[in-house]
């Protein structure tokens, strides 16, 4: 309980001041979780682990063999995997708990030294020769089937990520890749492909309730990607920029009803956010297109910002209202 309410109680004399200062004493001097914290130092020294192991190798390569190299990141990734899947609990499509914090944050250790292996052994060995579509398919196979496996969210999300480079690489042609042209249409259309795609996956796990859970995940990184990609279509493309207009609109829409129905002021903020990129930028080539670029459409512009700047802080403080509301807070 809360101590004002204690107050409350002593102001009608149902309690004593001396138990109303013990509960003050209590209150002042209460515990906090280190939760978060800890696993966020828990997952960067993996990350710090793998990148040492880099540096050692990359330092030594001439001395140590590539051979011996090879072999000890496949001992240290088959070690992870061996311990997680002794530990791991019976497979279920509902959440299922780590077993204990190690098994955690070796199955994130075994899946990045597994993806440095191939990458390794492809680039030393060329085993998959000039096929760097299956050289990336094959991680993508295997932290999914890990992830979904083990149910990990955090290898769930190296899954993903891999398969944004895998369809970049499929889509992309080498010309792009190797004159760092990443201007290309293909790879605007591939992030909208690759967002609609993440999102109906989430949806699916929930409908389907497989690893639902594994929801947020794919609509969190599914909802960046795919308004990112709809916000460089209306800029690259000049004269349809129109037709990305439409489909930002109902992307929002959309993300707009579920974070209603989920009561989730992140994904609100997120839409709004990106909303408000889109209709600026319409907002200024209105502009543009109506006056000549001299000093009285510069104070249009300047106006703009400052009168959208506070309507969204009221827009998004009375959606924070709305949704306390709808979930009866």
């Amino acid at each position: 309980m809360h101590p004002h309410t204690f107050e409350r109680l002593h102001a009608e004399g149902l309690i004593s001041e001396s138990s109303v200062e013990k509960v003050k004493a209590v209150s002042a001097n209460k515990l906090f979780s280190l939760h978060w914290e800890l696993k966020t130092v828990l997952y960067l020294g993996v990350l710090l682990l793998s990148t040492g192991l880099g540096i050692l190798v990359y330092k030594n390569i001439d001395t140590i063999g590539h051979q011996v190299i090879l072999l000890f990141i496949a001992a240290v990734s088959a070690g992870c995997f061996y311990y997680c899947n002794k530990r791991k609990q019976p497979f279920s499509f509902s959440k299922v708990p780590a077993p204990d914090a190690l098994s955690d944050y070796l199955l994130v250790l075994g899946c990045l030294t597994f993806v440095s292996f191939i990458a390794y052994i492809q680039f030393q060995y060329a085993i998959f020769g000039n096929h760097l579509r299956l050289a990336g398919f094959i991680p993508l196979v295997v932290l999914f089937f890990c992830a979904y496996y083990f149910d990990h969210l955090g290898v769930l999300s190296l899954a993903i990520t891999n398969l944004a480079a895998w369809m970049g690489i499929v889509v992309t042609p080498l010309r792009i890749l190797r004159e760092n042209d990443f201007n290309s249409e293909t790879l605007i259309f591939t992030g909208i492909t690759l967002g609609v795609l993440l999102i109906a996956a989430g949806e699916l796990s929930r409908y389907r309730n497989i690893k639902a859970h594994f929801r947020f995940t794919y609509m969190n990184i599914g909802a960046h990607v795919l308004f990112i990609s709809l916000l460089a279509g209306m800029f690259h493309f000049e004269h349809q920029f129109y037709l990305f207009i439409m489909a930002l609109t109902g992307t929002a829409l959309y993300f707009y009803k579920q974070a209603l129905k989920d009561h989730s002021f992140y994904f609100m903020l997120i839409l709004t956010l990106y909303s408000y990129i889109g209709l600026s930028y319409l907002v200024i080539r209105l502009l543009m297109l109506a006056e000549d670029i001299d000093l009285g459409a510069v104070y249009l512009i300047l106006f703009y910002f400052i009168g959208s700047g506070v309507g969204l802080i009221l827009f998004l403080i009375n959606l924070n209202k709305k949704i306390k509301q709808n979930a009866g807070i």
